[in-house]
C-alpha cells in the first residue's frame, strides 16, 4: 500500500502538476485562493516505485554543455504546456506560484510587477518587486537542473525536446534566488532544500520529471532520494 505524506507547507502548484501528471491554464492572481489552501500529498509508494524503475548509470561528461542547448531562456515557442500562450515562461511561473499578484498594464496580462512568494526551499516569505535590482530575489528553478539533465540523457535529445523540457511547468518552480543559486546543477545527492519539510515533495517531483523525460539517476542520487522518501512516512 502506498504511504501518503501530508506536507507541512503550502506547496506551489508545480507539485500538483507533477504528482497529478497534468497542468492546466496559468492562473492570474493568487495561485490558490486563501480559503482553498490545502496541503498537497505525496504518494510515497508511487514515488519509490517510479524511482526503482529509473535506470541507474554514471554521469555522462559535461562536454559541449551550454545553457543555449536548451533554447532561448523562457521561450514561449515550445511544445510544453502553456507554450504559445503569448507570455514568456518566467512570467507564467510567477503568475502561478506567487500570491496577490499585480500585472503590468499593456502586457496582455503577462508581466508580473509584484507578488508574494512562500518560498518552498527555505519556508520564508519573499515580497517580489519587478526591477533590475530586485527581480532576482525570486528566481525560477529547474527542478531537475539543466546541467544534471544534460549528464543523464538530455544531450541525446533533439533541440526541440530540450527546449520543451526547459520550459515545462512541471519542471519549474519559483523559489528564493540565493537558494536557487546555491543549488547550481546539483542533484539530490549534492543538494536538498534547507527546509526539511519540503524535501519529500522535492525529490518526488524530481523522480516524476525524470520518469516523464526518460532521464536516469546515478547510484548516489538514487540512494539519496530513497533515503528522503524512506523518512517521509513520519
Amino acid at each position: 500500500m502506498s504511504r501518503v505524506v501530508v506536507l507541512p507547507l503550502v506547496v506551489p502548484l508545480l507539485l500538483l502538476c507533477v504528482l497529478l501528471a497534468g497542468c492546466g491554464r496559468v492562473p492570474v492572481g493568487p495561485a490558490v485562493p486563501a480559503d482553498q489552501v490545502g496541503t498537497p500529498k505525496v504518494e510515497v509508494g508511487r514515488a519509490l516505485a517510479e524511482l526503482a524503475a529509473l535506470p541507474v548509470k554514471g554521469r555522462a561528461p559535461m562536454t559541449r554543455y551550454d545553457r543555449a542547448a536548451f533554447g532561448p531562456a523562457w521561450s514561449d515557442a515550445t511544445g510544453a504546456p502553456w507554450g504559445h500562450n503569448g507570455c514568456d515562461t518566467r512570467n507564467d511561473i510567477l503568475r502561478r506560484d506567487l500570491q496577490a499578484v499585480t500585472l503590468e498594464p499593456g502586457t496582455g496580462g503577462c508581466v508580473v510587477l509584484t507578488g508574494t512568494l512562500q518560498d518552498p526551499y527555505g519556508n520564508t516569505t519573499i515580497h517580489f518587486v519587478r526591477g533590475i535590482a530586485t527581480s532576482n530575489a525570486v528566481q525560477i528553478d529547474h527542478l531537475v537542473a539543466l546541467g544534471d539533465a544534460w549528464q543523464k540523457g538530455a544531450q541525446r535529445w533533439s533541440p526541440q525536446k530540450r527546449k520543451a523540457f526547459a520550459n515545462d511547468p512541471r519542471e519549474l518552480l519559483a523559489v528564493s534566488g540565493p537558494l536557487n543559486e546555491s543549488k547550481r546543477d546539483g542533484d539530490a545527492a549534492t543538494w536538498l532544500p534547507p527546509d526539511k519539510g519540503y524535501r519529500c515533495a522535492y525529490v518526488a517531483g524530481q523522480v516524476a520529471v525524470k520518469k516523464a523525460y526518460g532521464l536516469w539517476v546515478t547510484r548516489a542520487e538514487h540512494d539519496a532520494i530513497a533515503r528522503v522518501l524512506g523518512a517521509c512516512a513520519g
